[in-house]
């Protein structure tokens, strides 16, 4: 075989490891949302209480521990369930409260919808035109670091206003998440489906909840 087979070869392999990894990735996507929406709609129609920011923060890190430390299993798979089902849970009281309010379920309609259009439209960009968005991750990590720092700020001293600048801050950082993930996945630079799973889940949890949260301090404002 010589030089330009054996290329050849090596970038049909390639091609197909990358395709290999998005099908299992969106696969597994798709289960986590279905799983997510049961435990979010049983929180609902329960009424179950918010577990609390520091309680969810610290299931939020162990589970995301125990999902990188055992990304190459079956336990993986059952821990990356236990994530989104867990926020799923936590979605309940926010539903709640939206659906309380003039017009909830246009409200919860149009942030699922505009999630849903966020998601395609950037994922759908980087498939189609297979750019490399390897550089947002700087800005990303900066702005997540920036984020975080603020929301512990904001659980001490309660500002409205900082909670809103949080939101409109993390829609635009959520959809560079989602396309600098895609990007990582068709370009060979994340093999793991679950991490890539979980990345992109977490991407679209935190749209539809800062969409959400916008759409119902506007509706407030009215």
């Amino acid at each position: 075989m010589n030089d330009r087979s054996q290329m050849y070869v090596g970038q049909q392999q390639v091609a197909g490891s990358v395709n290999k990894v998005l099908r299992n990735t969106y696969a597994l996507l798709a289960m986590t949302l279905a799983f997510s929406a049961v435990t979010a709609t049983i929180s609902t129609m329960m009424n179950l209480p918010y577990p609390g920011f520091f309680i969810t923060l610290i299931l939020y890190v162990g589970l995301l521990f125990g999902i990188h430390k055992t990304k190459d299993s079956a336990m993986g798979i059952v821990l990356t369930f236990a994530l989104t089902g867990f926020l799923g849970y936590t979605l309940g009281p926010l539903l709640n409260m939206a659906l309380q309010m003039p017009g909830g379920g246009e409200m919860v309609a149009t942030a699922l919808g505009g999630t849903a259009l966020t998601f395609f439209a950037t994922s759908g960009y980087v498939l189609s035109t297979k750019k490399d968005m390897s550089k947002l991750g700087g800005l990303i990590t900066a702005g997540i670091i920036m984020v975080v720092v603020a929301m512990l700020a904001n659980f001490f001293f309660q500002m409205p206003a900082l909670q809103l600048a949080l939101s409109a801050i993390m829609i635009p950082l959520m959809a560079m998440l989602i396309m600098y993930q895609t990007s990582e996945i068709i370009h060979g630079g994340e093999r793991n489906y679950i991490l890539a799973t979980v990345t992109l889940y977490v991407s679209i949890y935190n749209l539809f909840v800062n969409l959400l949260t916008l759409l119902m301090a506007f509706n407030g404002d009215d």
